[in-house]
């Protein structure tokens, strides 16, 4: 059995730690906020490019553009998101798995030569170097400061590779963000753009608390008020759109924006995920250091009320005998 000295010292340790795992995960929840403003703020622009592109869908239009035009698939291109820092549970080590299984099969039908790797955080680029992958640049600071300009240029890239036929295919891997207790692990096409599969992708976002626990999560579900429409109120379905010059000039400017939104979107969806899954683990770390103190408290006391029944014992022995 320990001594009571080292018992305390590591009760000491204990609480020290369980200071840093707290801070940890108050600091985490206040960046998890910043992050769903940031999903706010974006959602009125997909919201109205969504309604366009799917308005022209129902119109049956047949307009065909470079970018959502399916080829012979000989290089293809994955842009994966991870973080830049560790302590947030299973985020990196799920995103990296993926990202193995997905070279693994691409490299069995063209090569492990002709897959291109866009690291989008400091954990992938790290693990992608050191599996001997093809990477391509470096995108560290798009996690630490989100930033739709670089998308844009990032997606300028691989759009004139993509248009000069140097890849033909590019794909995402990320987690999609639906609440601060559930991250979706994704992996889907990105060029050439589906653009029906797109518009009727998963959309379902918590952008409203960071409690993660089970019970309140099924609480607010269940009484999450829906929204009320005024009577009188119609939202249009579809457009009488007048397209001008064509339809196919008008899907050409707007399907880059498209390819924009869908990097961007896969970024903030990242960067949320991460710092929910950072704020999880730290508050199960805070919890299972509480529970080891209270043992370490127990196993304390139980030993010191031991040292002083057998001074005491000590001392009944000492008075009978004399």
């Amino acid at each position: 059995m320990p001594s009571l000295k080292e018992i305390k010292g590591r009760i000491a340790s204990v609480q020290s730690t369980r200071k840093i795992t707290s801070a940890m995960k108050m600091v985490a929840s206040s960046k998890l906020h910043h992050a769903q403003v940031a999903i706010q703020n974006m959602l009125p622009y997909e919201t109205m490019l969504e309604h366009i592109l799917k308005s022209f869908l129902a119109a049956e239009a047949e307009a065909q553009t470079i970018y959502d035009q399916e080829r012979p698939v000989k290089r293809v291109a994955l842009v994966i998101f991870s973080s830049n820092s560790s302590l947030c549970g299973g985020f990196n080590a799920n995103i990296i798995k993926l990202m193995q299984n997905a070279v693994n099969a691409l490299s069995k039908e063209i090569g492990a030569e002709n897959i291109d790797i866009y690291p989008i955080g400091r954990k992938v680029a790290e693990k992608a170097r050191k599996c001997g992958y093809q990477v391509m640049g470096s995108y560290d600071d798009m996690i630490d400061r989100p930033n739709a300009q670089k998308c844009i240029e990032l997606v300028m890239e691989l759009g004139e590779r993509f248009a000069k036929g140097e890849i033909d295919k590019v794909e995402l891997i990320y987690h999609h963000f639906k609440s601060a207790g559930s991250q979706v692990l994704t992996h889907k096409t990105f060029l050439p753009i589906d653009l029906e599969s797109e518009l009727e992708r998963d959309h379902e976002r918590d952008l409203t608390t960071n409690v993660v626990t089970k019970k309140a999560q099924d609480y607010l579900k269940k009484n999450r008020r829906k929204k009320v429409v005024k009577e009188g109120e119609v939202a249009p379905l579809n457009d009488n759109f007048i397209v001008e010059p064509d339809m196919d000039t008008v899907l050409t400017e707007l399907l880059p924006k498209m390819a924009h939104l869908m990097l961007y979107t896969a970024l903030l969806d990242s960067v949320a995920s991460e710092h929910a899954a950072r704020m999880v683990a730290m508050q199960t770390a805070t919890d299972n250091a509480d529970e080891l103190l209270r043992e370490l408290n127990l196993q304390y006391n139980k030993g010191r009320q031991q040292a002083i029944t057998n001074e005491l014992l000590d001392l009944v022995g000492g008075s009978v005998n004399n």
